[in-house]
């Protein structure tokens, strides 16, 4: 997969990216997969061949983000398989790999905000993104309400002296 330096091909750098992602995409039956976090602009710059490869200047990891078609669930088996096969494709000491639809509807949020590094479906992908965007702002008040009573009453009837 990489050079003996974990470049991948010369020349080939986006290509290189786009055909791994996508076979990813196909193996794991994803219609999304996003970079979130502090590294998401510069890995999305390495994906459309912007950047040659992610800074090692930096001893953060990857966040990536996925979303599997509607009804599939991955393994943990194929959680791990796809968080070394992210790994080597980027050339990092680790990928935090967050399977969307598994997670809080608010870190969900993060991930559809944050850069979209592939969609073999636009259309389902765009569709996933209004539906975490619409269930995030129904549960917005709710949110809301629950923090500021959480700061007046405390945490479990608790009074919070800091919130004052």
């Amino acid at each position: 997969m990489h050079s003996p330096k974990g470049e991948p091909p010369s020349g080939t750098n986006q290509s290189h990216y786009d055909d791994q992602l996508a076979a990813l995409a196909a193996r794991y039956d994803l219609i999304a997969i996003y970079a979130f976090g502090s590294r998401a602009k510069e890995a999305a710059a390495v994906v459309r061949g912007e950047q040659a490869r992610l800074s090692r200047d930096t001893p953060s990891d990857l966040d990536i983000g996925v979303v599997p078609r509607m009804g599939r669930r991955l393994s943990l088996d194929e959680k791990v398989k796809l968080a070394l096969a992210l790994e080597d494709l980027f050339d990092v000491p680790r990928v935090d790999l967050v399977v969307a639809p598994d997670v809080s509807i608010w870190l969900a949020v993060d991930i559809v905000h944050g850069e979209l590094l592939y969609t073999p479906d636009p259309v389902a992908e765009a569709e996933y993104q209004l539906y975490v965007l619409a269930r995030a702002n129904d549960l917005y008040p709710w949110s809301r309400e629950a923090i500021e009573a959480f700061k007046r009453e405390g945490i479990f009837g608790k009074k919070n002296d800091d919130a004052r």
